[in-house]
């Protein structure tokens, strides 16, 4: 099983560093949250950076935030880091759920999974190099992976779990158990059938993590706590961190067990330590 690292988000200058350690490490994949009203790192420009700064490792949104982009430029945005990255994209994409973003953005809170689902075919058009529409020309470039970068739904509502059978190639699980995850897989693996795709659904968890000293152990559970804080659960989020090598290995070994191809382990610390103590473990 494959295990990622999921990057922080409260010092954009360090993920340069962050980046080039763990692509000479364990890790398969880099991670990068998404939100608009929030003092965090745009994704796709940030991943641009890290493709440059890498040459193995996989650059992975989990989750952007599709609604609030305009589809035509998310398309040319995506294929562009897919181009640039040599395939090495993934775009794990959801609706989110903070009302402030689609304030933002412009558009409606309540239609924002509507939104998406008009959004995916477009980006599938787009990226296959169809034209975008009538009397629209194609957009390019193509990317390098055939008919676009790997797409994971993120989110617990089944219609996130519908998207995954209709449009995606695999769902990426966030803040959930092991044991409740479970439940989520098995509906994907469904869905997946109902929609008679071949092959199975691609499977990714993520739980957060941070390792060392006691003081490195509470700056990631603030940082949790104010990403959160908008949800009325930051404290549950942030109690649920796991802080210890054992609490992290017997995470990862329940999230095999109930079939994940890849497991993220996000730090919310940006001490770059953490890319060594983690990677520590995912070998």
């Amino acid at each position: 099983m494959k295990i990622g690292l999921g990057l922080p988000i409260d010092d954009p200058a360090l993920l340069l560093s962050w980046a080039r350690r763990a692509d000479t490490g364990p890790f398969s994949t880099l991670g990068l949250l998404d939100r608009l009203v929030f003092d965090n790192p745009e994704p796709l420009i940030t991943l641009a950076a890290l493709a440059g700064a890498t040459s193995r490792i996989r650059l992975q949104t989990e989750v952007l935030i599709a609604p609030v982009h305009n589809t035509a430029m998310l398309a040319k945005q995506t294929a562009t880091l897919d181009r640039l990255s040599g395939g090495r994209f993934t775009l794990g994409i959801g609706v989110g759920g903070r009302e402030d973003d689609c304030l933002a953005a412009g558009i409606d809170m309540h239609r924002r999974g509507r939104r998406l689902d008009e959004q995916m075919p477009l980006l599938r058009r787009t990226w296959s190099g169809e034209p975008y529409g009538e009397g629209i020309g194609s957009i390019g470039p193509v990317p390098a992976t055939s008919g676009g970068p790997e797409v994971l739904f993120g989110g617990f509502a089944p219609a996130a779990i519908e998207r995954v059978g209709r449009f995606g190639d695999g769902f990426l699980g966030a803040a959930l158990p092991p044991q409740f995850m479970a439940g989520l897989f098995r509906d994907v693996e469904a869905v997946w059938e109902k929609y008679d795709r071949p092959g199975r659904p691609r499977l990714v968890a993520q739980v957060n993590v941070a390792l060392g000293p006691a003081s490195t152990v509470e700056q990631a559970r603030h940082n949790i706590r104010d990403y959160y804080d908008f949800s009325g659960r930051a404290d549950h989020v942030a109690n649920g961190l796991l802080t210890t090598p054992k609490g992290i290995r017997e995470a990862v070994r329940a999230f095999q067990d109930i079939g994940a191809d890849e497991v993220m382990l996000y730090c919310w610390s940006s001490d770059i330590d953490q890319v060594g103590l983690l990677a520590d473990l995912a070998e």
